[in-house]
């Protein structure tokens, strides 16, 4: 502690120089805390333990139909108390950039199933009762400015419609809202109902995209799942029974290796930082030449030197480092709530602390190691000359 004046006063030398780039390993590290939560979340095992609902799907692909017969086998399980099936329909409003989520569901269980989707007594007597019946998320009411009586058109771009168009006409009767629960992601969502879907299709009607199956006991939740996936071995139509996260993920990962494309991004912020804070140490040595010789000169030993300046490093980097994943805990709780359920919660956890820890650790004797070995290395009547 006794030397802690010098680092101090090492890195000040220069302020604008070192809170530059403080501000850009702290924008790393925030970069490395969301990004590294949504890694974690991808890379989580299957587990469908405790799970008070399942979702079953194609065990070939998340994108594969089930026959609509295999809905009656689940219900009669024993420990099934109710069973929804729905199919993502992927219709456009307007314009592909207007794009989110509109499944055909079956509309009395699934609101059974998903007791967070939040209606009046008319509204979802309204839904139940009106073959084109639709209900509409709160966000998407807000992004759109819809209300209850509007009529809603939306362009099939992977079921076109059997009256020869590719538009779908749905009357909306109803908003959904949500409460704060992580699950609930209706409100950015649009429902409605299976049999007009089913009947106004060209192709594949008797199928479904997946079930959510309601258990009675979700501490046997594991055990049910493996009881459906049982029942449909062998079969032209096996199952895989999961859990809504693994579902969601599933989904999202379609879009490509979410943990590939992650830690891709996370190594060019790193090899970037790497650069930028071994620029600003190296140019500080430098600049320091004839400093160091005095130091030499009043008795400071070549270690002593050396390790000064690699604590320049450490502080710039774990200061930075620590600032910018407390901003990254801050960030993903708002990140995770803005995704209604999407996804899992976002967090970062003690793994990404650690990992983090160490990356600030291993970066700061890259960069601080050359410095500091040129240092130990230098010569007090070489020092003394160049300075």
């Amino acid at each position: 502690m006794k030397y802690a004046g010098l680092v101090i006063a090492g890195l000040l030398r220069h302020r604008s120089r070192t809170l530059l780039t403080f501000a850009s390993v702290v924008a790393a590290f925030v970069l490395f805390g969301l990004l590294n939560g949504v890694r974690t979340v991808f890379n989580e095992g299957p587990d469908t333990s405790g799970q008070d609902r399942l979702i079953v799907t194609s065990r070939l692909s998340i994108i594969q139909p089930l026959p609509y017969s295999q809905l009656a086998r689940i219900a009669a399980l024993e420990g099934v108390t109710q069973v929804a099936h729905a199919n993502w329909f992927g219709g456009v409003y307007q314009d592909r950039k207007n794009f989110f989520p509109n499944l055909a569901v079956s509309p009395e269980a699934w609101l059974d199933t998903h007791p967070e989707i939040l209606l009046s007594p008319e509204e979802r007597e309204a839904f139940l009762a009106t073959r084109t019946a639709a209900l509409v998320g709160e966000d998407l009411v807000a992004r759109f400015g819809w209300k209850v009586g509007d009529k809603l058109p939306l362009a099939g771009t992977i079921f076109p419609n059997n009256s020869g168009s590719n538009t779908w006409t749905f009357d909306i009767v109803g908003v959904m809202r949500s409460g704060a629960e992580q699950r609930a992601r209706a409100a950015g969502e649009m429902l409605f109902r299976y049999d007009y879907f089913d009947e106004g299709r060209l192709q594949g009607q008797g199928t479904v995209g997946w079930y959510v199956v309601q258990v009675e006991d979700p501490a046997r939740s594991g055990e049910i799942a493996q009881a459906i996936d049982a029942l449909f071995r062998n079969s032209d139509a096996e199952t895989k029974t999961q859990s809504e996260k693994e579902f969601n993920l599933a989904f999202a990962k379609q879009f490509g290796d979410i943990g590939l494309i992650v830690a891709a991004i996370m190594a060019a912020v790193f090899f970037t930082v790497l650069l930028v804070t071994g620029n600003t140490m190296a140019q500080g040595v430098r600049e320091r030449t004839g400093d160091i010789a005095i130091l030499k000169t009043l008795g400071f030993s070549g270690g002593t030197v050396c390790a000064l300046i690699v604590a320049e490093a450490m502080l710039l980097l774990v200061a930075g480092g620590a600032a910018g994943l407390a901003l990254a805990e801050l960030v993903l709780p708002a990140v995770s709530n803005a995704l209604r359920g999407q996804l899992p919660p976002l967090e970062v956890g003690a793994g990404t602390w650690l990992t983090g820890l160490g990356l600030m650790l291993a970066l700061a004797l890259l960069v601080g190691l050359p410095p500091a070995l040129g240092a130990l290395r230098l010569k007090i009547v070489d020092a003394l000359a160049r300075a």
